[in-house]
């Protein structure tokens, strides 16, 4: 039987350097080129981790770290969730405790900031952009419509603001001067089964250099309505 996870979410400032330790650890067994000085100044930028540590043992399986701001995209106040660094073990993928802790939290954080608010996600692994099918009602990119006028103009506001000239409007994609971390060989390889879902070859196509550590930029909104029947199990 696999062991559980509990996961929590806690302040940044508020991780022991024991913790901090961990996180790194855990991220360089699964990205390659990490820096540990990169990773530290990059989560001193964040302001919430999302911890997941086995149940009995209390050993670091996962976590996500995120920025929270307010900030103006079209000449309107909004609120932002950035993903930043993210990794569970792959001998817990397809647990809920990561989607569940992460989807409650930002439904929280959510209800305090300037509506609307969204969700700025950069992703190189197929795993980060099969959240969003999997979680959530209206998001883009994706394979089956384009994106709206609007909410690109947003997306590409939210990730120049963010990125500056290290995003790409006309491919939509970051790509990092310094600090990319592409996943290992082995890590979260795309088979060809894999190859077969229409949302994995959609972001294999739109992120052609997400072995090398480009980004995909992808926005979503961060509503309870806007969650798919599996998003509001998690939140509940």
């Amino acid at each position: 039987m696999m062991p559980q996870l509990v996961g929590e979410t806690v302040a940044r400032a508020a991780l022991s350097p024991a913790t901090v330790d961990e996180m790194v650890q855990l991220f360089s067994e699964h990205y390659d080129l990490v820096c540990p000085e990169h990773f530290r100044r990059d989560l001193a930028q964040k302001d919430q981790v999302v911890l997941l540590r086995e149940e009995r043992q209390g050993t670091l399986q996962g976590f996500s770290t995120l920025a929270v701001y307010t900030t103006t995209a079209q000449g309107r106040k909004v609120g932002v969730v950035y993903s930043g660094d993210t990794i569970i073990r792959p001998a817990f993928w397809g647990t809920p405790a990561l989607p569940s802790v992460w989807i409650k939290r930002v439904l929280a954080l959510a209800a305090q900031l300037p509506q609307p608010v969204y969700w700025l996600l950069i992703s190189s692994g197929y795993k980060s952009y099969r959240f969003l099918p999997v979680f959530y009602r209206e998001f883009y990119p994706r394979y089956d419509c384009p994106t709206p006028p609007e909410q690109q103009a947003i997306l590409d506001e939210l990730a120049q603001q963010r990125f500056g000239a290290q995003y790409d409007a006309a491919s939509g994609v970051v790509r990092f001067v310094s600090g990319a971390t592409p996943l290992r060989p082995g890590v979260a390889d795309v088979s060809e089964e894999r190859q077969r879902n229409p949302h994995i070859r959609f972001f294999l196509a739109r992120n052609p250099g997400h072995a090398q550590g480009d980004e995909l930029v992808c926005l979503t909104r961060i509503a309870w309505e806007n969650l798919t029947s599996a998003g509001q199990r998690m939140a509940s």
